[in-house]
Parts: structure tokens; C-alpha cells; sequence
């Protein structure tokens, strides 16, 4: 053999070894990067007007009373969103900053009280000189996106294209406003606008689709999209908001069910109720004759519908990440901005201080830092939301909150979390005000007296216990820790009231 030959030949082997040796080492270098500071992917997902009692992990920490206020076995089932719990952890004390949709966004989103967001009521617009968690997220080199129901920016239904973007840098889908249960589509599958579902059984099926499948599609567009790199993306669902129309199959599952009426409808009960939960002046309060009405009964099996298709996308999106080894290094999170009352105390919607309006549900899973299947009964609100998440993935941020890093609730080791802490929570303009904790609730209103609740002892919450003797001390203890805090975030409205004192 030529001597040149073989020296070339010699040459050749050992450079491609060396070069695959090297090719193996910078990929094992690179693989180790990236584990050592890959960053933990965060989705969110949020819905609207949602009633913790139709999540089936909320009725297993209850008793069957409250579990099935409408009735023994009167309920939905939430298999997939339950594994948020199953496999992470559930707040049974979160609550609203304000129990409607623009006020409770906006604090969750910030970290801030509603008045200091330039959005303390609905319709008005998010401040754009306040940092949000997507901001501070983008900054640090994710891929932020939000779809879905916004409520920030005006009272405009089934429009997009908002210009301020809040930090989410993908918002092609991100709706102003709006609740009706389908979309028209144009041809290239676009959003003409929102329709009923009568318009929607006369047109073409290629035309028409369901708001939450919608939603839900877009934001599995997106997770493929960015799977390959650090995503922070919220899907905010208009369901399971009034006019209530699930679409089929869900719209029949649960016709069969024998809807009863709260304990708390019953005549006995209506004539004690404080003047903050019996206002006459707006729909949302239902006389008994309403309720035998089979119209409310379907509106709530309609209800129980839209929450069943809720908890089907959340399956489509945990499979996502199932399919795509995104479970360990992601954090999904299932919250709402305000809850229903569905006829407990004789109404509708929300707006009140009562736990079916205020309390929200909060389900979070990060394999990584939180242990299986704990529940944390320390009150929040959502204005702790924005400071926690960050802390819990490990982004450093100058910004102030109002709300309180949580993190270590989560990631301790303990299987319950306790605590005496209380936090509050108001109505738009301060006419109201709520200092509540894990089990006291004292309510004070511009226009009534005070009102303390033992959500212990008295779940229903129809026995104000201000004015017992055997109270004093906690109700003292709850309204000056009350109004330290009106104060430390001023809180507009009712700061005359301190006067108040138990007898």
C-alpha cells in the first residue's frame, strides 16, 4: 500500500474519532447546560365565573353537605382536573382581590391590589406603566402567550388585536370580551364573531366552533410551537360563565339530575340576611318560585356540562405534555377569577362576600418542588399569585407586590399546611370589605353592621357572630388586622369605619 495513502488513511480515522469523541462531549456538555439551568415552563389555566364545588378534589375535602348543596349526588366529576391535585397541591382558602372578572385579572396578574392596577372595576383597562408576571417572564427570556378572555382592555365582546399586550408577546388570541357559547369562523378559520347556539344550529359545521374548544386548540398550536424552549402561556376559558350553554355531548349529561334547592333558599334563612347579599336592584337574586322554574334547574345541569368540558381540555393539554416529557419541568396551575352562587343565599352570580362567590378554586402541579397530593388551607387571594409563581420558578424581579411570596407552603415537605394568616379582600369602590382566614370571615359594609362568620361552625355562613361575647377577642383581632391593611394598600372607601367595636 502507498506509504502516503496509509498515512492519510491513518489521518482520517483519527480525526473522525477525535471529531466524534468531540461531537459526544460538547452534546454531553450542552445536555448538562441545559439541565442545570433549564428554566421550569409555566401554563395557567384560568376560567371565568367558576363555582369551586363542581370540582370533584374540592368535594372530597368537604362534607356531603356542602359538597352537594344541590342536592345528594348533585354534582360534576373532574378526573383531569383532580390530578392537579392528585399529583400536587390544592388551596382550599383562595379567594378573589375582588369576586369580578376585571378587578380579580388584574390583581392576579400584578400582584396588586385592583385600585392600584388602574382596573378596579369592570370594563376599565389595565394600567401599561405596571409589570405583570408575563412581563417580568418575558424578560428573563420566555416565550409568554396569552388566549383567551382578557377583560382588561374594555368592554368590547369577540374583538382581538389588543395593542397593549401586558407582557404576552403571542395575543393573537386574546379576546377583549365576551361569553357566548360559539365562534362564526370566517374561511381561514379566523373569529367573525361570538353567536348563540341557535344561530349556531343553522350553519355549516365548518363554520361554527364551541368557545372552549376555540381556546383550548390555539393554545396546543402554541405549546407545540415552543415546546423546545423556556414557555410561559395563559388560556383563559369564557366558560363556565352565564348564558350557560354547554355544547353536545355535555349539554345531556347531566339532564337526569333532581336539582334541590341550597339550604340556604329556604324562607326561614331570607329575612336574617345581612343587606349586602339581598340586593333587589340586579338579576342575580332568585325568589324560591324562580328556582322551582325548570329553566334555573337547567341552567345549572348546563353549568355542570361546560365544567365536564372544561376538565376534558385540561386532559387534552396535560396529554400534551405527557406525550411531549413536559410533566416534570412544568407548572400547570387551575384557578378562576371569581365564583357562581347558583341559588345558595338566593343568588345568582357573583359580587358578594359569600365563599360560593369569592372563593376560587386553585390547583397547582410542579413535580420538580411540590409534593403530591397536599392541601393548603391558608388563606390567599390572587393577589399572592404573581409573587409566588415567580419565587417558584426561581426568577429574581425589583418589582413590589402587595401579595406575599407562598412558595414554601408549597414546596415544604408537610402533606397539610396550616395557618392563622389573614388576608382580605373588598368590592369595587370599597363598599364592602372581607378580612378572612383559614376559618373566620368578618365582613364590613359601608351601609350594615359588621358580620363574623365561623366557616367551622357554620359553613352556611348564616349566623353573625360579631356580637358574641365568646367571639371578641377574634373579631377585635380580625378587624384590626383589617384595617392595618386597608391602609397599608389603600384600599379606597370605609377607612371611617374603624370605629367599629365588639360588644
Amino acid at each position: 500500500m502507498n506509504s502516503k495513502f496509509l498515512k492519510l488513511s491513518v489521518f482520517v480515522c483519527c480525526f473522525m474519532v477525535l471529531s466524534c469523541n468531540a461531537q459526544k462531549g460538547n452534546k454531553t456538555t450542552i445536555t448538562t447546560e441545559k439541565n442545570i439551568k433549564k428554566k421550569p415552563n409555566l401554563i395557567i389555566i384560568h376560567t371565568d365565573e367558576h363555582n369551586f364545588r363542581t370540582i370533584s378534589a374540592y368535594q372530597k375535602l368537604l362534607s356531603e353537605e356542602q359538597a352537594f348543596v344541590w342536592g345528594k349526588g348533585n354534582n360534576t366529576t373532574t378526573p383531569n382536573i383532580d390530578k392537579l391535585a392528585s399529583q400536587g397541591a390544592i388551596s382550599t382558602s383562595y379567594y378573589a382581590a375582588s369576586p369580578v372578572c376585571t378587578p380579580s385579572r388584574a390583581s392576579l396578574v400584578t400582584g396588586l391590589y385592583p385600585q392600584a392596577t388602574g382596573a378596579p372595576k369592570n370594563g376599565l383597562h389595565l394600567s401599561e406603566d405596571v409589570p405583570t408576571f408575563a412581563t417580568i417572564l418575558r424578560d428573563q427570556g420566555y416565550a409568554t402567550s396569552y388566549v383567551g378572555k382578557w377583560h382588561l382592555a374594555g368592554h368590547d365582546k369577540y374583538s382581538f388585536g389588543i395593542k397593549y399586550k401586558a407582557g404576552f408577546e403571542d395575543n393573537r388570541f386574546m379576546m377583549r370580551g365576551g361569553h357566548a357559547p360559539y365562534f362564526k369562523l370566517s374561511k381561514d378559520g379566523s373569529v367573525i364573531t361570538g353567536i348563540n347556539e341557535k344561530v349556531a344550529a343553522k350553519l355549516p359545521e365548518e363554520e361554527i366552533i364551541h368557545v372552549t374548544d376555540f381556546f383550548t386548540d390555539k393554545t396546543l398550536e402554541i405549546l407545540e410551537r415552543d415546546k423546545d424552549k423556556p414557555f410561559a402561556i395563559m388560556l383563559s376559558i369564557p366558560d363556565p360563565h352565564t348564558p350557560d350553554v354547554a355544547r353536545p355531548p355535555y349539554d345531556v349529561m347531566y339532564k337526569d339530575l333532581k336539582i334541590e334547592a341550597p339550604k340556604t333558599m329556604s324562607p326561614e334563612y331570607t329575612a336574617i340576611k345581612p343587606s349586602w347579599a339581598t340586593d333587589k336592584t340586579k338579576n342575580e337574586t332568585i325568589g324560591s318560585k324562580s328556582f322551582e322554574n325548570n329553566k334555573e334547574k337547567n341552567a345549572l345541569k348546563q353549568y355542570f356540562g361546560m365544567v365536564s368540558h372544561i376538565d376534558d381540555s385540561v386532559g387534552r393539554i396535560l396529554k400534551f405534555l405527557d406525550d411531549n416529557n413536559l410533566v416534570e419541568n412544568t407548572i400547570i396551575i387551575f384557578t378562576s377569577d371569581h365564583g357562581d352562587m347558583f341559588f345558595e343565599h338566593n343568588r345568582r352570580n357573583k359580587g358578594v362576600p359569600y365563599e360560593a362567590s369569592s372563593r376560587i378554586p386553585f390547583l397547582i402541579r410542579y413535580p420538580k418542588k411540590i409534593p403530591s397530593e397536599k392541601v393548603i388551607n391558608t388563606a390567599y387571594t390572587n393577589v399572592d399569585f404573581t409573587p409566588t409563581i415567580l419565587s417558584l420558578m426561581d426568577v429574581k424581579t425589583d418589582v413590589e407586590f402587595h401579595g406575599l411570596d407562598t412558595s414554601k407552603d408549597f414546596t415544604n415537605s408537610e402533606k397539610v399546611v396550616n395557618s392563622d394568616r389573614i388576608t382580605y379582600y373588598a368590592k369595587s369602590g370599597g363598599w364592602w370589605v372581607t378580612a378572612v382566614s383559614d376559618r373566620y370571615k368578618l365582613v364590613i359594609d359601608k351601609n350594615e353592621k359588621p358580620y363574623l362568620f365561623d366557616l367551622e361552625k357554620d359553613p352556611d355562613e348564616l349566623i353573625n357572630f360579631y356580637y358574641d361575647k365568646a367571639y371578641s377577642e377574634i373579631a377585635k383581632m380580625m378587624q384590626t388586622e383589617l384595617f392595618k391593611q386597608l391602609n397599608k394598600y389603600d384600599e379606597p372607601g370605609l377607612k371611617a369605619k374603624q370605629g367599629y367595636v365588639t360588644e
